[in-house]
């Protein structure tokens, strides 16, 4: 198999888009997967790898649909059943966001537990009631993000599969 320059700026630009939605996991703005599987569409519709390519990217559109939907329904159930009301989630998102850019990166998560604990400090009246969920909310932040992020690679990897086998 030869490689053209054509074909080589094809699967760096792919790269560089998976890469990037690996990062947008962490980096508010940056839509994590839709960038990856916008890289395997870019491979599939301008590369040159054969009919494989199809089902990579059918495979990457299940993966990238799927793990949408999961990143927001297994974290939501958790925090409905703890209690935390999407008030207090919104409040935590919005000073998350004006912390990323008050303290670069760091602020994002200092603004996001400030938001929660402070929307539920507000609604429950003392700290040791809002302090629990503001730590479900921490942790359903965490599993959205790892459940986005392993749906990422698993793009990632469907792609380098077809990379090397189309």
């Amino acid at each position: 198999m030869s490689i053209t320059d054509s074909q080589a700026v094809v699967a760096v630009v792919a790269a560089l888009a998976i890469v990037a939605g690996l990062a947008g996991v962490v980096v508010p703005g940056l839509p994590a997967l839709p960038l990856c599987w916008g890289g395997v569409l870019v491979w599939a519709v301008f590369g040159d790898a054969g009919a494989g390519r199809w089902a990579v990217l059918a495979a990457a559109t299940v993966v990238a649909a799927g793990g949408a939907v999961v990143k927001y329904l297994w974290p939501g159930r958790n925090l409905k059943n703890a209690g935390v009301p999407t008030s207090s989630l919104l409040a935590g998102g919005a000073l998350g966001l004006v912390g990323f850019f008050v303290i670069p990166v760091v602020g994002l998560v200092l603004g996001f537990v400030g938001g929660v604990w402070g929307a539920e400090r507000l609604r429950l009246g003392s700290h040791q009631l809002a302090w629990p969920s503001t730590v479900h909310a921490l942790k359903a932040a965490g599993l959205s993000m790892v459940v986005e992020f392993l749906a990422g690679l698993v793009i990632a990897g469907l792609w380098v599969v077809g990379l090397v086998v189309a």
